[in-house]
């Protein structure tokens, strides 16, 4: 049984100063979790939050969450990227501010038994909701040219080739049914580094990002925050790896009039112009303090980006 323990969001203070949450706002924390973010909405202001997770165990944090602000919290089950059809199923249609931290939660890697982690044994499952595919079905049924390219796309391991036969030698003696099973397969296949980073990380990050269509996800909600938002909301993006935040700040980029210009010799016409759906708060992405990293290694490659809504009707970007 889980235990619940306190969770402080990386990055909160930056984003709950970035939403500028105002008292009668109507907030999404789409990625709820422990609700850090959303219990830090609600000191700010009295304001109503909408949390979101495919997690069952969210119910249990958004319980605890609603004891100490009765009325303002309620908790979501599904994905973020459903976040227009589940807001409208309770009647809401346009938003101040969106939080989303992208990524496993600290809840599910330090849960031997959810099949995150590669530092102890667990069941080889990594879902971060309780349907579809496991890590265990992947590994187990793919072909191995399939297992290559999620390993290289999703982990950008370069020797996703030597892994994916790696795993193919293991699965033709045994199912690879546990997490000390896998990690131990393409430790036989990956050199360790300078760095010290275990060779498994990145092969456990591929699958875990496959198994839940994360990058899917994020597409997803950029764009459904986009259609939510009322003129000035804001939108606030927490990633921690390269994959995630080049999606981000390339949709960003794009929603705000900085995108890619097309080539000086081709024509240019009034009507292709780019009417920007967000302005940028601020270029760049927003990192950690040296002191929150020495509370929190795992805060190190967190950056956030944020965002503000304008007045163009969704749709009228080009």
């Amino acid at each position: 049984m889980s235990v619940l323990k306190p969770h402080i969001s990386v990055l909160g203070n930056e984003v709950i100063e970035a939403l500028a949450v105002k008292p009668g706002g109507v907030y999404v924390d789409g990625t709820f979790g422990a609700g850090g973010y959303s219990r830090a909405l609600l000191e700010a202001a009295s304001c109503t939050v909408w949390g979101i997770d495919r997690d069952p165990l969210a119910q249990q944090f958004a319980d605890l969450l609603s004891k100490d602000y009765p009325g303002q919290i309620t908790v979501l089950s599904g994905c973020y990227g459903e976040m227009e059809s589940l807001l409208a199923s309770v009647g809401v249609e346009q938003i101040d501010g969106v939080a989303l931290d992208i990524g496993v939660s600290s809840m599910q890697i330090d849960d031997p038994s959810r099949g995150f982690s590669f530092r102890g044994d667990g069941p080889l499952d990594m879902r971060m909701g309780d349907r579809g595919m496991t890590a265990a079905d992947v590994v187990n049924e793919l072909a191995e040219i399939e297992l290559a390219d999620i390993i290289y796309k999703y982990g950008e391991e370069r020797a996703s080739r030597r892994v994916a036969r790696a795993i193919i030698n293991l699965r033709s003696e045994q199912a690879i049914t546990r997490t000390s099973q896998l990690a131990r397969a393409v430790r036989s296949a990956v050199k360790k580094s300078k760095d010290g980073i275990d060779p498994a990380t990145r092969t456990f990050q591929a699958l875990r990002i496959y198994v839940n269509d994360e990058l899917g996800e994020l597409d997803r909600g950029l764009e459904a925050a986009e259609k939510l938002l009322g003129p000035g909301g804001r939108l606030a993006v927490v990633s921690f790896h390269s994959l995630e935040d080049r999606r981000v700040k390339t949709f960003l980029q794009d929603r705000s009039g900085g995108g890619p210009r097309p080539s000086r010799h081709v024509p240019h016409l009034p009507e292709q112009e780019s009417l920007p759906t967000f302005r940028l708060i601020k270029k760049g992405g927003i990192k950690p303090s040296s002191e929150e990293i020495a509370m929190n290694p795992r805060a190190r490659s967190a950056r956030l980006r944020v965002a503000e809504r304008t007045d163009v009707p969704y749709g009228q970007a080009a």
